[in-house]
């Protein structure tokens, strides 16, 4: 990766802690006080709540466990190009519609809006990461040292 290794660990840990402190209080809301809140809406809204209950655990998930392997490769317990195998990329995150969110209650929304935009910023992360990783084209190279000997 083209950040200054240090800078990435505390990239990396920051979003870390910031993940799990989300994915605590989405299981807080999920398990326990948003149950009321579930129980007073129609049943297909009933049904899109534990859905979308299921999906912001998904993405959390996904999160958490790019974020151990980005741990993993800072202390030497795998190599920077196993981080870049397909299985230990993030995960796809399943779609939420903002038509379903908007029927959510007040602090399902926030969880659910919380979920995606962590996802999104690590997604942004794992896709610079295997992008500084690819290869240089070829031609790329010869244009390069054709434009620096003129």
């Amino acid at each position: 990766m083209s950040q200054h290794p240090a800078v990435h660990k505390r990239l990396v840990d920051s979003l870390y802690t910031e993940a799990m402190l989300l994915a605590d209080e989405a299981r807080g809301y999920f398990d326990m006080l948003g149950r009321n809140e579930r129980d007073c809406l129609d049943a297909m809204t009933r049904v899109a709540f534990s859905c979308e209950s299921l999906k912001v655990t998904t993405r959390l998930m996904h999160v958490i466990a790019w974020l151990l392997t980005q741990r993993a490769v800072e202390c030497g317990e795998i190599a920077r190009r196993e981080a870049l195998d397909p299985s230990r990329r993030l995960g796809d995150a399943p779609e939420t519609d903002e038509a379903v969110i908007a029927r959510m209650p007040e602090k399902a929304r926030e969880l659910i809006h919380a979920s995606i935009e962590l996802y999104r910023r690590v997604l942004r992360l794992d896709r610079s990461q295997a992008n500084d990783s690819a290869p240089e084209s070829p031609a790329r190279t010869m244009m390069a040292r054709l434009s620096r000997s003129f």
